[in-house]
């Protein structure tokens, strides 16, 4: 689930666009760009040029149309301005799994406004793009800028939450990410973390911590024999391949068609970087990270059946980013995650599904994602500020709007279009058919595209932005990604893989090792209980009620 970070080093700049397009130069649009100051784009045209990034953006399809901004204030209106839509079938923690991942794969690094025009050869990858879990592990506790994320020489630190209470209300040990310990230190209220985004809001965090504690576990669990030094290495071998097999098992089939799952894991690419060298590493896709992948901003709900503290939907969007460090106020002095606002996994996942009937949540306390669909929830319709810099480039209170920050961003990148896709697909032997304009405007139960006027509708379904297109695709398969959306996202996913250090598709007679499955399964649900130490106790420490 892409969003509206920047670089790791500086968090304030959230508002920045980042982005270095192999191929593509620099290049300024005054249609485009800021009301508030003119285009001046000589630095970045000297920064792409000096540039010899090893990781860059790429296109997977041809440049696009842009649309006027009138029209797409309407339609980031339309997909944000009703509580309408609903949940899906989807376990709501695959939503921010799924953020997870998207900050594993992207991290660009150039500094552009919003709304500033921009190509993919001028966004310049902050680290590989590629499923090897960088986010998680940095560069490695041997590397100097990495080793404040390490306990010791194979071990990721954890932070201890802080007591509100007595009994399970306690401070908990491993339950918060590891975070500094001063207002003063430059950035403030920094998790411990390669990637800061990991802890913009709660649930992602979480995630985040989750994934240590996997490492942590998989560490004490090798066999004595493995060398000291070797101990961390093989660690995370272990984790980045089962993390990929729960990736094409668990998490693609949750959110995309299943025949273009297997097609594209049996069978191999037909569009992006067919026949790359499988050890060169792989590009990043502007479709992918600028609108497919975006898909995830449909799911999120706008509150949560948290845990016992907060059941019954009390657990608020808005609460979910208070409690974090880059969104909210947790970091600085004393301020860690207060123990009454830890994650009840249950509550989350379905543990039901591995056969764990002990691990279901209270009766009526279990949460769906939203569906994937052309709607976000309300909240999202006026993101805090310290989700995007608050930085505002003369979009005012639009700016705050995450429909309208998507659709802008692809119009800064001059993104196909979903339809551009779609002929491209079946240039390239895809079977897909092209929405029809009925099925673009709508209704139907999607977001109602009324209010264009009829050249308007006209020019949107001609030439509709590739992230609306991709959730309305879905929104007509019963909120799953089908089509040109699928296709996007599931070879960008095998090409992630083929290109990481550790790889399922380079070695596909691997099967996991870990935990007490059936053979050849690794899910969520199993990663969950081997960090949590297979224990109901650890795994959900608030308990049913208090």
């Amino acid at each position: 689930m892409p969003d509206d970070s920047t670089s790791r080093s500086h968090p304030s700049r959230h508002s920045r666009e980042h982005f270095f397009i192999v191929g593509e130069g620099l290049f300024g649009d005054p249609e485009t760009a800021p009301r508030t100051a003119p285009v001046d784009d000589a630095p970045e045209r000297a920064q792409a040029a000096a540039a010899a990034a090893e990781f860059r953006f790429s296109r997977m399809g041809p440049r696009g149309k842009t649309l006027p901004e009138g029209l797409l204030r309407k339609v980031a209106k339309a997909m944000t301005s009703q509580d309408a839509g609903g949940n899906g079938t989807i376990p709501a923690g695959y939503t921010y799994l799924g953020q997870f991942v998207d900050h594993d794969l992207t991290f660009d690094e150039t500094t552009v406004a919003l709304g500033d025009s921009i190509s993919p050869a001028a966004l310049e990858q902050g680290r590989s793009p590629a499923l090897d879990l960088d986010s998680l592990y940095g560069a490695g506790p041997a590397d100097p800028a990495s080793a404040e994320f390490y306990k010791d020489d194979r071990h990721l630190r954890t932070g201890r939450t802080v007591k509100v209470g007595s009994g399970v209300l306690v401070a908990h040990p491993e339950y918060d990410l590891a975070r500094r310990g001063s207002d003063i230190d430059d950035p403030p209220r920094r998790a411990l973390i390669p990637d800061f985004r990991n802890d913009e809001n709660l649930a992602v965090a979480q995630t985040h911590l989750a994934f240590i504690r996997f490492h942590n576990r998989v560490v004490d669990g090798l066999p004595s024999g493995v060398p000291v030094n070797q101990r961390f290495r093989r660690a995370r071998r272990l984790v980045t391949l089962h993390y990929q097999w729960m990736l094409r098992t668990d998490y693609l089939p949750k959110i995309c068609d299943d025949k273009v799952v297997n097609d594209v894991f049996r069978n191999g690419r037909k569009v992006f970087e067919v026949g790359a060298d499988p050890m060169q590493l792989p590009t990043m896709p502007v479709e992918f990270s600028v609108a497919a992948f975006r898909m995830g901003h449909s799911m999120i709900r706008d509150r949560y059946d948290w845990n016992a503290a907060f059941p019954s939907g009390q657990g608020f969007l808005f609460f979910l980013f208070d409690f974090s460090g880059t969104s909210g106020f947790l970091g600085g002095g004393s301020q860690a995650l207060p123990s009454n606002w830890i994650a009840d996994w249950r509550r989350l996942y379905r543990f039901a599904k591995i056969g764990r009937e002990d691990l279901k949540p209270p009766a009526g306390q279990f949460n769906l994602a939203r569906r994937i669909d052309t709607f976000l929830a309300p909240d999202l319709h006026n993101l805090p500020d310290g989700a995007f810099g608050g930085k505002r480039a003369g979009f005012g209170r639009m700016a705050a709007d995450l429909a309208f920050r998507n659709l802008v961003r692809a119009r800064m990148l001059k993104l196909a279009s979903g339809q551009d896709m779609a002929r491209l697909l079946r240039q390239k032997g895809v079977p897909v058919t092209t929405l029809t304009k009925r099925q673009i405007l709508g209704p139907g139960d999607g977001a109602d595209l009324g209010e264009l006027t009829a050249a308007e509708k006209d020019r949107f379904a001609a030439d509709t932005p590739l992230w609306f297109y991709v959730l309305r695709e879905a929104e007509l398969n019963k909120g799953k990604l089908t089509g040109v959306g699928a296709r996007i996202v599931v070879e960008t996913f095998h090409r992630a893989m083929e290109g990481s250090r550790n790889s399922i598709v380079r070695n596909p007679d691997w099967r996991p090792t870990l935990g007490k499955g059936a053979p050849d399964r690794f899910t969520m649900m199993d990663l969950l209980t081997i960090a949590y130490d297979d224990r109901k106790k650890v795994l959900a420490p608030l308990g049913d009620t208090l």
